[in-house]
């Protein structure tokens, strides 16, 4: 495809679908999105998925490019670090990175909102309650559940991990596709303010309850809440499928969250009544087909435990921005380059993300992976530009994530080393930490 494409359609009102309409319309555009839901500014609905999310340094730089950045974080919490809740109620702060760096707790909600507002104040039209059933990729034409058909120069598909425009690329040749859901679900609590109107717990971390095979977290809220989410089994002897009765639940909690206990008034309702969802992950290339593309989750849906699905389909949005920036219009050039540069970070991220459940479930109360954190932390504070921990360049950092996940494989192989020297326990601090560094570097 070739030349200035004007009239521009996107599937997908949420966050991704949302922002990339802003940048298209600040260029000139005219966007038209289709949303198959009705409008949750009027239904008060966000899907039934997470209601927290942690915005952080890719988001934020997304945001700031079409002047959002600063209005978004007047409604974040921000968090410097994680808060560790062992089994007997002892605490242990770990930061994420340096004094200063933190992740923001967002509500889905009210930041999908926000950013539907903007795109119609920037002259976007959202259609609502409508659904697409197939899509014609060179006439980019998008077909819909109420028997419209509407045709534009482009079309986009943000709409989520169970795309239409993506479900029709799989019908296609030579199309490459898969999907993959993690044996544990996700059900959301909640921990409400105290009596005072306070937070029952410090609001300044992401809370962590790990107990290995499954975690308890809690981000907080503006109102002083906190959004629990259990990340549990779906079956076998310790899962949502165990837990049959109130009486389960309250033994089980009790045993496992026992200092949760007390600020969750609502367990046993909120465990029955509310849905048990499932986590998944897709791959799948090309993003491209005739004059149609997908971003965000629509090309690499995947697991929330690095905080960075939303900031990578966000990212999606910076990248393709600034191609257009350099392109001077939508073409083949562009959208060539849009799909190599960000099917490898698509991948990279998902392989992060389904590792980081690992770390956060079960190695952030281990007492190897605490140290290790104490040494890189030396290391980069010693030398900031050469020894960067892999969360620092995944969520505070520029680095692409293909980047970053083949330096912190690097990076892991020498402090897996350094971590097996006797008596490293109580003697870190007598590591050559230059040689370490050359070691990355040589």
């Amino acid at each position: 495809m070739e030349g200035k494409k004007e009239k521009i359609s996107i599937l997908g009102a949420g966050l991704v679908g949302s922002l990339l309409s802003i940048m298209l319309a600040k260029r000139g555009y005219q966007v038209t999105i289709f949303e198959r839901r009705p409008d949750m500014r009027k239904a008060g609905a966000i899907g039934g998925r997470s209601i927290n999310l942690a915005l952080s340094h890719r988001g934020l730089k997304a945001l700031d490019r079409v002047g959002l950045k600063d209005k978004i974080q007047e409604s974040c919490i921000p968090m410097p670090g994680r808060m560790i809740h062992d089994l007997q109620g002892n605490l242990d702060f770990q930061p994420y990175g340096k004094e200063g760096q933190y992740i923001n707790s967002v509500s889905r909600g009210g930041l999908n909102w926000l950013l539907m507002d903007e795109a119609e104040a920037h002259g976007v039209e959202i259609r609502f309650d409508h659904k697409c059933l197939d899509v014609d990729f060179d006439s980019a034409t998008a077909t819909f559940e109420n028997g419209q058909s509407v045709s534009s120069d482009f079309l986009f598909g943000g709409d989520g991990a169970f795309s239409a425009l993506r479900g029709a690329m799989q019908k296609t040749d030579r199309f490459n596709f898969s999907q993959e859901y993690i044996s544990a679900g996700y059900k959301e609590l909640t921990m409400p303010a105290t009596k005072d109107g306070d937070f029952a717990i410090d609001p300044d971390a992401l809370h962590i309850w790990p107990r290995g095979e499954y975690m308890l977290i809690a981000l907080p809220n503006l109102d002083k809440s906190f959004t629990c989410t259990l990340f549990f089994p779906f079956e076998g002897e310790i899962s949502f499928d165990a837990l049959k009765t109130e009486a389960d639940v309250e033994a089980f909690f009790n045993d496992k969250f026992k200092d949760a206990v007390p600020l969750l008034p609502n367990l046993k309702k909120e465990f029955f009544e509310n849905p048990t969802s499932s986590l998944i992950t897709v791959r799948c290339s090309p993003w491209v087909k005739g004059n149609t593309a997908l971003i965000g989750d629509a090309a690499h849906a995947i697991v929330p435990f690095y905080g960075q699905g939303m900031n990578s389909g966000f990212e999606d949005c910076y990248v393709f921005d600034q191609l257009l920036e350099k392109h001077g219009d939508i073409n083949d050039a562009l959208l060539k380059e849009y799909q190599d540069l960000r099917i490898p970070d698509g991948n990279a991220i998902a392989d992060l993300a389904l590792y980081n459940f690992i770390e956060m479930r079960d190695k952030v109360a281990d007492e190897k992976f605490v140290l290790q954190k104490k040494i890189e932390k030396k290391l980069n504070a010693l030398y900031p530009d050469k020894w960067v921990p892999l969360y620092s360049m995944v969520t505070f950092s520029d680095y692409r994530y293909s980047e970053a996940i083949a330096r912190g494989d690097k990076q892991q192989a020498i402090m897996d080393e350094a971590l097996s020297r006797p008596g490293i326990e109580d003697n870190s601090e007598s590591l050559d930490f230059e040689a370490i560094v050359n070691q990355l570097l040589g």
